[in-house]
C-alpha cells in the first residue's frame, strides 16, 4: 500500500518512486498524470493514465501513454513497417473488425470521461480510432491498461513486439523515449500475461 506522504495530490494516486520513474523514461517531469495504468514485467511503470487537461490547460485526448522507452522503441519499429495501413485495410472488408474496433473508441471515450469533460475534444479518442490506424504507440497502450480483447490492433501490436522488457529501461535511457512532448493513468490490473503471446513470457 502507497503510504500517504506519497501521493501528491496534484497528481493523484501515484507514488513519488513511480513519478521519479516516470521522469526519468520521459526526460522530464510527467504532466497530468492520474495513476500508473499497467507496470511492464520489470517492475517500472510503461503506460500512464492522464487527465484530459493537462496543467497548462491543454486539451490532451490521449488517456493512456506508454513511457517506457524500451517499449516505445519497439513499438517504433512495428509502425515502421507498414502495418498500419494494411490494419486500416482490414476494416473496410471486415465489419466484425470494424465494430470491435469501433467498441475500443467507444471504451477510450467512456474511460476519459471519468476524469473530466474536455468539450475540444469531445467525441475524439486517440490513434485514429474508430476509423483509422494513426499510431501504434496509443493502441499498444490502451491494450496494456484496459486488458486483453478491448482493442483488437493494439492487441495485435502487442503480441508481434519483441521482449522490450529483457533490456530494462531503469532511469539511464530517457532519450530513448518516443516522444519528449507527450504527458505521461487509476492503476489497472496488470494483464501482461493475457496479452502477451506465451513464447515472450
Amino acid at each position: 500500500m502507497t503510504a500517504a506522504s506519497d501521493i501528491d495530490p496534484l497528481l493523484g494516486h501515484v507514488s513519488t518512486a513511480d513519478l521519479a520513474a516516470m521522469t526519468a523514461q520521459l526526460g522530464r517531469a510527467p504532466r497530468g498524470a492520474v495513476a500508473v495504468a499497467h507496470r511492464c514485467p520489470c517492475g517500472q511503470p510503461d503506460v500512464v493514465r492522464t487527465v484530459p487537461r493537462l496543467p497548462d490547460g491543454t486539451p490532451f485526448p490521449t488517456t493512456y501513454y506508454a513511457t517506457c522507452p524500451r517499449l516505445t522503441s519497439a513499438i517504433s519499429t512495428l509502425e515502421s513497417d507498414g502495418r498500419m495501413r494494411a490494419m486500416q485495410d482490414r476494416l473496410v472488408g471486415d465489419h466484425a473488425l470494424a465494430e470491435a474496433y469501433h467498441r475500443a473508441h467507444e471504451r477510450y471515450l467512456a474511460d476519459r470521461a471519468e476524469l473530466g469533460h474536455v468539450t475540444e475534444i469531445e467525441g475524439i479518442s486517440a490513434g485514429g480510432m474508430p476509423t483509422r490506424v494513426k499510431c501504434l504507440h496509443v493502441l499498444v497502450a490502451h491494450s496494456l491498461a484496459a486488458g486483453a480483447g478491448v482493442n483488437p490492433f493494439g492487441d495485435e501490436a502487442l503480441a508481434a513486439l519483441e521482449p522490450w522488457w529483457l533490456t530494462p529501461c531503469s532511469s539511464a535511457d530517457p532519450a530513448a523515449a518516443a516522444d519528449p512532448d507527450g504527458p505521461v493513468a487509476p492503476d489497472a490490473p496488470d494483464d501482461f500475461e493475457a496479452l502477451a503471446p506465451k513464447e515472450l513470457l
